[in-house]
């Protein structure tokens, strides 16, 4: 299948011929869907706390901070061409000669751009257009209001004006304030001096596309000096970049691999699971999750950052106790009565199923079986009610073999033709709003290697085109679906105002990007 020249192309990137034809062998059997059980809800799989749990597991996280070392790990590598897709569409058909911007949004539905003109002049960017649209439209003011919106949206997305559309997402302007205005890159650096930091030190770590890395670090520069003396924290950045190692063959519709004009194999960047490698060069006991475009104006930032101090006591708590279990279980000096409390705290504490033939092992299995389940990295995810947003949600899900489990699914991860997970589905009460704290050391102090935590069999397969043909690509399994499979995990209810993404542009107009 593949030529000597093929074969460098493969090394080149870092992959093997074996990874390659495990790929392609992916894409001539399928992937299976998920095996959902059933919902996760409250009290099935998701905890709800009380306003006093909250603030025990606050002040845990408070007194112990300090003994940890912390690392806010935030993918970042997303451009903002989607959040303007409706304004792309309107650039290209609109004519402002032969129809107002009314009829153009009565004939293409696009109420989007209705609420953008709208609120206008809440955007956080509205009068950095404006200055440019005085350089590039000396006429702008002598025109009708249609055709000076026209002008604005161009001025905003044109690749010679503003080029927004193009900018990485962490750096568009996000927020409005009295002085200046701040980027998402920046709010994540008020908020990780608030929750992510230890004896006033701050790491954050961005996952970016490396062409970015310039504008990143020299937006940093810009920032440090006032951000560091408004929240007495040193700040330590890092960047990483998706490796091409990660990148997947794309196979025709014949499963044969895709070749472009000359030649050569089509490889495709395999959506977020491809960050797991960037998660796991990291070293650090406590590290917070959370996208780019989740952030909100500085007046709620307390607020939210309650809610992630609550998960990392939760995360504490459950991991001290695990770990003095572990030591325990390694010195196999432990009773009936001990093995019956570590495997009820698996399944109270962790919500680990334990298998029902368990009570038959002999003493040394099950603490052989105990060790297995409690050994492994701990993540503890903020979930939020769903509220119709789009996105993955909390499951019970079987594997294979048998094996049940607390997992983030996707809704392309369910086989929505059959009526009893199409049911489950329905009845989900909560969705993921990528709000993770994790513990990735073991109870020995070393780092565990978190390639070996995930279920391959929940990579996707979609259909794409390039040049015009049709194509299979593949994404490997979630960094928050798949990717974590294996680990130890536990759903806690966060309220809505913890969850503030930007998808599109008009949603920097909603309250919590909004400073007044």
């Amino acid at each position: 299948m593949f030529s000597e020249k093929d074969i460098d192309q493969i090394k080149s990137k870092g992959l093997t011929l074996n990874k390659v034809t495990s790929q392609i062998e992916l894409f001539k059997t399928g992937l299976p869907f998920v095996n959902l059980q059933s919902a996760a809800t409250i009290n099935n799989g998701i905890l709800k706390f009380s306003e006093e749990d909250k603030k025990t597991a606050i002040n845990l996280f408070d007194a112990k901070r300090n003994n940890y070392t912390i690392i806010k790990f935030v993918p970042a590598s997303g451009a903002a061409t989607r959040m303007f897709k409706s304004f792309f569409s309107f650039i290209e058909d609109y004519n402002p000669e032969k129809e107002t911007v009314n009829a153009y949004i009565n004939r293409t539905k696009e109420s989007l751009l209705a609420v953008f003109f709208v609120g206008l002049e809440k955007l956080p960017f509205y009068n950095l257009i404006l200055d440019k649209i005085e350089e590039v439209y000396p006429d702008y003011h002598n025109v009708s209001s249609d055709k000076q919106r026209y002008m604005f949206v161009k001025t905003m997305l044109e690749t010679d004006k503003l080029n927004y559309g193009f900018y990485p997402k962490g750096l568009l302007p996000f927020h409005q304030y009295k002085e200046h205005i701040a980027t998402a890159f920046e709010e994540h650096l008020f908020e990780a001096a608030l929750y992510a930091s230890s004896k006033s030190r701050a790491n954050l770590h961005y996952t970016i596309s490396e062409k970015y890395k310039d504008i990143f670090d020299d937006e940093f520069k810009k920032i440090q000096t006032i951000v560091e003396r408004k929240t007495n924290t040193k700040f330590e950045i890092s960047f990483s970049y998706q490796k091409e190692a990660t990148d997947t063959i794309a196979v025709n519709l014949d499963n044969q691999p895709f070749r472009l004009e000359d030649g050569s194999l089509l490889f495709r960047p395999s959506g977020h699971g491809a960050l797991l490698s960037n998660l796991n060069d990291l070293n650090s006991d406590i590290i917070f999750i959370k996208n780019i475009d989740n952030v909100v104006v500085f007046k709620y930032e307390n607020e939210v950052s309650e809610y992630k101090k609550m998960l990392a006591g939760i995360l504490i708590d459950i991991q001290t106790k695990a770990f003095e279990y572990l030591e325990k279980l390694e010195n196999k000096q432990l009773s009936e009565t001990e093995i019956i409390e570590i495997a009820k705290f698996l399944t109270n504490n962790m919500h680990v199923v334990i298998s029902s033939e368990f009570e038959k092992y002999a003493n040394e299995y099950q603490i052989e079986y105990l060790i297995s389940k409690l050994n492994r990295p701990i993540r503890v995810c903020g979930m939020v009610k769903n509220e119709g947003e789009p996105g993955g949600g909390p499951f019970w899900v079987k594997d294979e073999s048998g094996q049940i489990s607390l997992q983030i699914v996707e809704s392309a991860q369910i086989n929505k033709k059959d009526k009893s997970q199409k049911e489950i589905l329905k009845n989900a009460t909560h969705f993921n709003p990528v709000d993770l704290v994790c513990g990735i050391i073991d109870y020995k102090g070393n780092k565990f290697n978190l390639e070996q935590f995930v279920d391959h069999k929940t990579a996707f397969i979609t259909m794409k085109t390039k040049t015009g043909k049709d194509l299979k690509a593949l994404e490997l399994p979630g960094l928050w679906n798949g990717s974590m499979a294996n680990w130890n995990t536990i759903f806690v209810e966060v309220p809505l105002i913890t969850f503030n993404p930007v998808k599109t542009v008009t949603d920097l107009l909603k309250p919590t990007h909004q400073v007044k």
